[in-house]
């Protein structure tokens, strides 16, 4: 089950809520230890135990599977995943529903069916394309409702700038899969554009993020546009999906930099008594 829910991959639930508290004003609430728990191996589980299980088909084609970039499941298991799942997820839920303020509820409920219906049907955003991209801004939620379950108002700026980054993301991380999602009928954004058009597209809504940090803390602005720009310029110069597999190590390293880049500065800022 850890590695169904793909740890190095956590940062992307649990960066955006530690921001979010950060940017409360908090260095630390014990009100958002639920949340942050939650965001760790429960909610990752469920977002990748229930794609590994709607993905079975694609899986079985994907070399990256099986390994540290994600599981192969058996079908034998699904029924598994599924209690696991459940039993990890819903106790937390229920306390959220009796601790937490509505409006944080809203955006936790948001946050769980766009994951669900990423991968579930009949939905299944990912196999729709633009909207498998766009679903992705799901990511960035946690700096919304972070904020909100502990009484104060999102960085709307920051929250907005992280769901372009998000997007832009997807289609990137996705250009490797390009065969095969083909190969198993899934017309993702990344098959439907292409390996050069893809990049163009990941560069718009990178391009859009780096304003939006830009609005908020130049630094981050900056770093997300070297890495973004070089993880793009890579790929154009060589559009194939090789090129994009071999970039992924430092595509799954990008939210580490960049995040510690904004966050050595709010914890200093809020240490030193400067922010908010």
């Amino acid at each position: 089950m850890v590695h169904i829910s793909r740890p190095v991959l956590w940062i992307n639930t649990v960066g955006p809520a530690v921001l979010g508290m950060w940017l409360a004003g908090h260095l630390w609430h014990g009100d958002a230890l639920a949340l942050l728990l939650w965001l760790t191996l429960p909610f990752n589980l469920l977002i990748y135990g229930v794609n590994d299980i709607f993905d079975q088909e694609t899986d079985a084609l994907n070399p990256r599977k099986g390994s540290l970039e994600g599981a192969r499941i058996r079908a034998a298991e699904v029924r598994s995943i599924w209690i696991a799942v459940l039993a990890t997820n819903l106790p937390f839920l229920a306390y959220f529903v009796w601790a937490l303020p509505g409006d944080a509820l809203l955006w936790i409920g948001l946050y769980l069916v766009v994951f669900i219906f990423y991968s579930a049907p009949p939905l299944r955003f990912k196999a729709r394309p633009y909207l498998d991209s766009l679903s992705n801004a799901a990511y960035a939620l946690p700096i919304v409702f972070v904020p909100l379950a502990l009484g104060s108002g999102p960085v709307w700026a920051a929250g907005v700038a992280l769901m372009a980054w998000s997007v832009a993301k997807h289609t990137f991380d996705a250009v490797q899969d390009i065969e095969e999602d083909q190969a198993a009928g899934i017309a993702t954004t990344a098959v439907c554009l292409g390996v050069r058009r893809a990049a163009l597209w990941s560069g718009l809504w990178w391009t859009l993020a780096t304003i939006g940090f830009a609005m908020v803390n130049v630094p981050v602005a900056l770093a997300n546009a070297l890495i973004s720009g070089w993880l793009l310029y890579t790929l154009f110069r060589s559009p194939l999906s090789s090129t994009a597999h071999g970039l992924y190590r430092y595509s799954i390293a990008f939210p580490y930099v960049a995040g510690a880049v904004a966050g050595i500065q709010l914890v200093a800022a809020l240490l030193l008594g400067w922010y908010p």
